[in-house]
């Protein structure tokens, strides 16, 4: 039986994985590379965080040369860039998911090599694993998909709130 959901089978595709307590009511680990889903939370829980830092920050902090264009509810921010300003926010991560994947970018080809991990991208400027048994990353690696769910959940309900009560966060 599931840890998260008692009443449901365990997805046996999940055990061994960092952050796994057995939630996968709709059984995609049964139909979809389970590479691609881990790197899909990860990258999903990445972008979650940089977003809730951003939807607060921008309510308070804005660029001289966008001043004229400041609001304070971030679901309005979008309208007030206009869609060249969106588009180069979808080409941006297009690019970078191209270049990080190495133009892998399908569900099929992505995880070619079996040696690739799931959202490692050698990406680690401030040094923070280095020198670390694989304990100690093992535990960072967790940290991160908790507090990437958290976020997800964060960023959700932020924008729901400011669809719902038509005011900015704070």
């Amino acid at each position: 039986m599931s840890k998260s959901v008692p009443f449901l089978l365990n997805p046996s595709k999940t055990d061994g994985l960092i952050g796994s307590v057995g939630f996968d009511p709709i059984n995609w680990s049964d139909n979809f590379d389970i590479k691609w889903l881990q790197e899909s939370e990860i990258k999903h829980g990445r972008v979650a965080m940089l977003a809730t830092a951003g939807f607060m920050a921008q309510q308070f902090v804005s660029f001289p040369m966008f001043a004229d264009i400041h609001v304070d509810d971030s679901n309005l921010a979008p309208a007030a860039v206009g869609i060249s300003g969106m588009l180069q926010i979808v080409l941006f991560a297009g690019v970078e998911e191209w270049r990080t994947n190495k133009g892998k970018i399908t569900m099929a080809d992505m995880f070619a090599d079996s040696d690739r991990v799931p959202g490692d991208f050698g990406f680690d400027p401030m040094g923070k694993l280095k020198g670390k048994s694989e304990a100690e990353i093992n535990d960072m690696k967790l940290k991160e998909i908790k507090n990437g769910r958290l976020a997800m959940l964060a960023i959700g309900g932020m924008i729901h709130h400011n669809f719902i009560f038509g005011e900015a966060l704070f």
